[in-house]
């Protein structure tokens, strides 16, 4: 039937070869064509022009640029074949329309698919090639559409049967029921991407909420686009209750710690005992939380050096968060002066020197006191407080140790050092 349908569309373009229709199709291809473009780029310069917060839309429509003119050229060449049709033969428009057809499922499935599995803009090596796979496959189709091969190819996966415990199932139906299953799963982690990109432009929503909807948002979507697979396949979800069970033996046995892992990383998210940015500090681990995930967070470190804690530790063990309200951090630095020193002067003189210290918070000013007499003079400690306490401690201290050294010496300020008396007696030898 597909042989004869190619071989009628070639007769008539044949026969159409010198006669005006000919050329009424191929004007009306170039119209399509140019219509297409001129249409998606100015729907490209439209939204490039849009406020980032005006909604989905744009969103949507800067990563859906590749795809704009051969859907748009798809829908003007159905529409001028409608029309043309009335009047004349449309075997030229008939014969692009499959090819059009393909080249625009091959764009929108790579929009999918890089929407679905990206993340941070880098497209890894494995999915270039599945996609240059799965173009290949679209093309092979149409070639096989064209001549006719299809019908043959579906009646021979049909007949070959394979046995499934009591039941025997065709070859056929297992392919579908796996390309049924892979394509709502695919538009199931479209869909939550869309979603988690939206939720990601909300100001004015907590970045603990936003991973909470982003995670729960994906999981619904997963498991909803795996029941309706099964669904298509025709497998009986009632089977599904003896899984269940399964794993919920499987739970009770060796997946506890897991599964507090996992139930721990959505308290953490809800209660928003922590948030991405915070510094914390648990057990021996320390540094900045970079990702909460729903069975681990990432802390990374002053050094670089990421840690990834289980999130049951962070629910059972305490956690010191040193921005969980307010980011302001104190930070202190002892030294000792000369007992001989003009403290009314030095105390307020230190003040001063340490609030022009870059980082120094301005909200809270520095404050310097005698913090007892030693054995070799008063011990001062000068304490201050920073707003950015991701960006480390050891660095500030040390800048204000140099400004607190500049101004010691410009004051002529002595640091004692320990001195000892050291008498040695002299034991008369008996003779």
């Amino acid at each position: 039937m597909e042989t004869q349908s190619l071989t009628r569309l070639i007769a008539e373009i044949s026969a159409d070869l010198g006669n005006p229709s000919l050329l009424f199709q191929l004007l009306a291809l170039l119209t399509c064509f140019s219509l297409a473009w001129l249409m998606s780029r100015s729907i490209q310069r439209f939204f490039a022009t849009v406020d980032h917060t005006s909604g989905v839309l744009k969103i949507g429509v800067e990563s859906f640029s590749r795809v704009l003119w051969p859907l748009l050229a798809l829908i003007f060449l159905f529409l001028s074949k409608l029309v043309i049709g009335k009047f004349q033969h449309t075997g030229l428009l008939k014969l692009f329309f499959p090819i059009l057809s393909s080249f625009a499922l091959i764009r929108f499935s790579f929009y999918v698919f890089r929407r679905a599995f990206v993340r941070d803009g880098a497209v890894g090596n494995t999915l270039l090639i599945f996609e240059k796979v799965f173009a290949g496959l679209v093309w092979l189709g149409l070639v096989l559409h064209f001549t006719g091969m299809w019908g043959e190819i579906f009646q021979a996966l049909e007949e070959v049967i394979l046995p499934l415990g009591k039941s025997k199932v065709s070859l056929l139906a297992i392919l579908q029921g796996i390309a049924s299953v892979a394509l709502t799963v695919v538009l199931a982690l479209w869909l939550s991407a869309m979603i988690e990109a939206r939720l990601m432009l909300i100001p004015s929503m907590h970045s603990s909420l936003k991973v909470v909807l982003s995670r729960l948002g994906r999981a619904v979507f997963i498991l909803m686009a795996i029941l309706v697979s099964l669904s298509l396949v025709g497998i009986d979800l009632t089977v599904l209750s003896v899984f269940g069970g399964a794993l919920g033996v499987g739970l009770g046995l060796g997946l506890q710690r897991i599964t507090s892992s996992y139930v721990s990383g959505f308290i953490i998210l809800f209660d928003r005992s922590l948030s991405i940015g915070d510094m914390i500090t648990v057990d021996k681990f320390s540094g900045c939380v970079t990702q909460i995930n729903t069975r681990y967070t990432v802390l990374k470190g002053l050094d670089g050096v990421e840690s990834i804690i289980p999130n049951e530790m962070l629910v059972s063990n305490p956690v010191q968060n040193l921005s969980l309200t307010d980011r302001a951090v104190v930070v202190t630095t002892d030294f000792t002066v000369a007992y001989d020193t003009d403290l009314d002067a030095l105390l307020p003189a230190l003040n001063e020197t340490v609030k022009d210290v870059p980082r120094v918070s301005p909200n809270i000013a520095p404050s310097a006191y005698l913090l007892r007499f030693g054995a070799d003079g008063f011990e001062i400690r000068v304490g201050f407080w920073i707003d950015d306490p991701e960006n480390g401690r050891t660095n500030i201290t040390s800048e204000v140790n140099r400004a607190i050294w500049s101004l010691l010496q410009e004051r002529g300020v002595q640091l004692p050092f320990p001195q000892r008396e050291v008498r040695v007696f002299q034991v008369p030898v008996k003779p």
